[in-house]
């Protein structure tokens, strides 16, 4: 064979096409995972945030308590990931934080994810070394991964004090940012008395009576949620968010016109599904209507990627699944409610609204 021949492979394909690269990057996501978690949990971005110039990387191990040698390879990846810039001055490297990081990453930016990072890094992040087992047996891992029955799926999501703020804080940040594009989707100011159940933190309360001033706000969650809900996250200075103590499954809901399901029913099984949507029509006032909240499939299955990657999420930490927009309708009507329609954002969370007749 001359030197200069092309090299095929045994499939006739010439082995430069053959180059794994997309496998090679699915294979190593995780160290850019990691490398942002670490970051995060060290503080770099928040350091070089409250830092009046950029840092060296002396500067920044000392003040995050590192090795000088992990902590300039910490640095260059996060350079490569984009998340810093770097300054040079001689053969001094300088860093500081990229306009991204310091509105994400930081955690006195209103917009902070590092509450998500860190409930990513210390809760998902586990759960998710038990994928397999959850693919074989077709349920959550919290047993495996912290130990504790997962026969009451929220006492294992609440399994501490500490475990329950950690999600809190994951959800305030997803409705800091994605919480006004589900709001007003929809023209939500008919709506006067807006019931959130499992409100959680509050944040998407807070962006309803932002968006929309004649209306009020009741969050109904377990009383543990409301009494960490009241001390960390709601003040009385929101006097239109009022909260209502309880259980959606077993105590009275309270009547309102518009009641909000957001990231709920992702958690739960069609007929668990069924089961709430049906107290939720029963209780609602005539002409009122519900509003989901969730990450839609597209209608074949076929995408987003990031929703297909939620749904293995909920495989493994819930009794849930993500669905299609007429999944979400086939359970509302199978509910009673009518005039179903979805809308689209464009981010990561979509609406379909159910509506009850007058």
């Amino acid at each position: 064979m001359a030197e200069c021949e092309e090299v095929v492979s045994a499939e006739g394909t010439p082995a430069a096409d053959m180059y794994p690269r997309k496998i090679l990057e699915y294979m190593e996501g995780f160290l850019i995972s990691k490398t942002v978690f670490t970051s995060c949990e060290l503080g770099v971005f928040d350091v070089l945030s409250s830092a009046e110039r950029p840092l060296s990387a002396e500067e920044i191990s000392q003040a995050v308590g590192a090795s000088l040698d992990g902590t300039e390879r910490l640095l260059a990846a996060c350079t490569g990931l984009q998340l810093l810039n770097t300054h040079r001055d001689n053969a001094q490297v300088f860093y500081s934080n990229t306009e991204q990081a310091s509105v994400f990453l930081t955690r006195s930016s209103p917009l902070s994810l590092f509450q998500s990072i860190q409930y990513c890094s210390r809760t998902i992040y586990l759960c998710w070394h038990h994928l397999t087992d959850a693919v074989r047996e077709g349920k959550n891992q919290y047993e495996k991964a912290f130990g504790v029955s997962s026969k009451d799926l929220f006492q294992a999501l609440y399994r501490s004090d500490e475990e329950m703020v950690k999600f809190m804080h994951l959800m305030n940040s997803i409705w800091n940012i994605c919480g006004k594009d589900v709001i007003t989707a929809f023209d939500l100011s008919p709506f006067k008395a807006i019931c959130d159940l499992g409100g959680c933190s509050g944040a998407l309360a807070k962006q309803c009576t932002s968006i929309y001033p004649e209306c009020t706000v009741t969050i109904f969650d377990l009383p543990k949620v409301v009494r960490m809900s009241k001390g960390h996250f709601v003040n009385e200075a929101d006097q239109r968010i009022s909260f209502h103590e309880g259980d959606f499954f077993k105590d009275p809901l309270p009547v309102a016109d518009l009641y909000i399901l957001a990231r709920i029913l992702h958690d739960w099984t069609d007929e668990r599904c069924i089961e709430l949507l049906l107290r939720i029509y029963n209780a609602c006032k005539p002409g009122g209507a519900v509003l989901l909240v969730e990450a839609l499939l597209n209608e074949d299955g076929s995408g987003p990627l990031t929703v297909q990657l939620y749904s293995l999420n909920m495989l493994v930490q819930t009794e849930g699944r993500e669905r299609t927009d007429a999944q979400y309708a086939a359970l509302l009507a199978a509910a009673g409610f009518t005039n179903i329609q979805h809308r689209l954002t464009g981010k990561i969370y979509d609406v379909v609204m159910g509506c009850k007749e007058a």
